[in-house]
């Protein structure tokens, strides 16, 4: 009887069965503290920032959004080399796994003349957004140092997916959390100008990020080469270059890569129409933004382990798993969205306090930018769930390969947020929340498309590595950390 086939035992519960809740969470867990602790970051640096100047804290998110779209294309081609880990290790296919890895890093070179083009167009691209002068020379600064640490950004990417691709998550959560932290100490000390450093104010923000990205993706290097990898996942001798394996990566992770850009795109040029709205818009747009990747990031982290996971079925030959994984991820970040919107309704100052903290008499400008993040955080509670549809099912098609698709989806929507997002604006001259109103029915239609994408079942019988024969292997391993040779757990 074919794997696939066989039926579980009819006792199981839906936490302690294989795709059930606990092995969900032990993949998705430390990846959540992981993205988690990037957002704390990020978000903790912007109130830092906030409480320089408003201008400050709105065009740190308008050119790091810049930024992080600049680079989206190389970096969903590196983080895709976790599916093509997972699925090897899934099939056990052990040998591969560190030629996999730096096939992703050699892709980061990519980016090398794309941040070359970037850098002196930034000026140009914020003064055409329609930005206060100020807002602009500030926005400049801010992405032209973070344009040094992109490289390092995305070998960070590559080389993480040689442990997050074998459910490894907790190596990954360790080296993230702490430098984040690290980051977190440094923005301190270079924004305001602490312990002997001048006060840098967003170009200290800015340098913070860059070192600590470097030094994270050394840290990442240095676990990878580690001897017991270099045996058993050629690790050392997978680091040359792989025509074919790259190749591969290529044409999976290319549309992978692509679909990111087109994603980061949208939003990015929505946030910069909705800046021309004035510098009111675009703080409280900022907070928003901000505060709602505290729900964002945590579901991405359960997305990338239910990724992670449907390619280690998928390589084990087990879809009816890997389908049960995805609908397991979707009961969790469902219930964590329902939580975290409620309180975005219900308790909203719990979040923009910070942003406030060291306003002793608030401005009339200061009450106006609260209330109206007050109402854009609605916006955000309603869509949040039908954003974790989005991601779940988005996800579980691209760990299966299922990229094409994915890749169409988004030239088509996010051409049409962009299209809608620029009437609203130029034409149709609506307020910040008509286009929060947009943004929120596109998430609503995405997520829709998704739906019925994965419920068709294509993706099932799709793989993104080639078969290896089986010689008495043991197929029905229900664990995706079926690692018979004990290592270290950070390792």
């Amino acid at each position: 009887m074919p794997v696939n086939s066989q039926q579980l035992p009819p006792d199981e519960t839906w936490w302690d069965r294989p795709g059930g809740g606990r092995e969900v969470l032990r993949v998705a867990a430390p990846l959540v503290v992981s993205t988690l602790s990037w957002t704390v970051m990020t978000f903790v640096d912007r109130m830092f920032l906030k409480n320089v100047s408003g201008i400050a804290m709105a065009a740190a998110f308008t050119s790091g959004t810049l930024w992080f779209c600049a680079l989206s294309l190389p970096l969903g081609i590196c983080s895709y080399a976790s599916t093509f880990v997972s699925q090897y290790f899934g099939d056990r296919q052990y040998e591969k796994i560190g030629p996999a890895t730096w096939q992703g890093v050699w892709s980061s070179l990519i980016a090398v003349p794309i941040l070359l083009i970037a850098v002196p167009l930034a000026p140009t691209i914020f003064e055409a957004s329609g930005h206060q002068a100020e807002m602009v020379s500030q926005e400049t600064i801010y992405f032209r140092i973070l344009a040094w640490g992109g490289p390092g950004l995305l070998a960070a990417a590559a080389l993480s997916s040689f442990y997050s691709g074998r459910g490894k998550t907790r190596t990954v959560m360790w080296v993230d959390s702490a430098y984040s932290i690290l980051n977190l100490v440094l923005d301190y000390l270079w924004i305001f100008g602490h312990a002997g450093f001048p006060a840098m104010g967003i170009a200290g923000a800015a340098w913070a990020t860059v070192l600590c990205l470097w030094l994270k993706a050394a840290t990442y290097a240095w676990l990878v080469l580690q001897p017991t990898h270099r045996r058993r996942f050629h690790s050392w001798s997978g680091m040359r270059f792989d025509p074919r394996l790259f190749a591969r990566l290529m044409i999976f992770g290319g549309p992978a890569g692509f679909q990111t850009l087109l994603d980061v795109a949208g939003y990015s040029i929505f946030i910069l129409l909705v800046g021309r709205l004035g510098v009111l818009e675009a703080e409280a747009t900022g907070m928003a933004f901000s505060i709602s990747s505290l729900a964002f990031m945590p579901v991405w982290g359960c997305c990338m382990a239910g990724s992670i996971l449907v390619g280690q079925r998928l390589g084990e030959d087990r879809p009816d798993l890997a389908e049960r994984t995805t609908w397991t991820n979707l009961r969790i970040t469902a219930t964590y969205m329902t939580f975290i919107s409620a309180l975005y309704v219900f308790t909203p100052n719990l979040f923009l306090s910070g942003f406030f903290a060291s306003v002793e008499v608030p401005s009339a400008n200061d009450a106006a930018v609260r209330n109206m993040a007050i109402v854009l955080l609605r916006f955000v509670a309603a869509y949040n769930l039908l954003d974790a549809c989005f991601m779940v099912f988005c996800s579980a098609l691209k760990g299966a390969g299922d990229t094409k698709f994915v890749l169409w989806v988004s030239v088509v929507m996010s051409t049409a947020l962009i299209g809608l997002t620029w009437l609203s604006v130029e034409v149709l001259q609506w307020s910040v929340y008509g286009c929060w109103a947009v943004i929120s029915g596109w998430l609503w239609a995405v997520a829709v498309i998704y739906y019925f994408r994965f419920r068709a079942g294509y993706w099932r019988d799709m793989r993104v590595i080639e078969s290896a024969p089986k010689f008495g292997a043991d197929l029905n391993t229900t664990s995706p950390e079926c690692d018979p040779q004990p290592v270290s757990p950070l390792l």
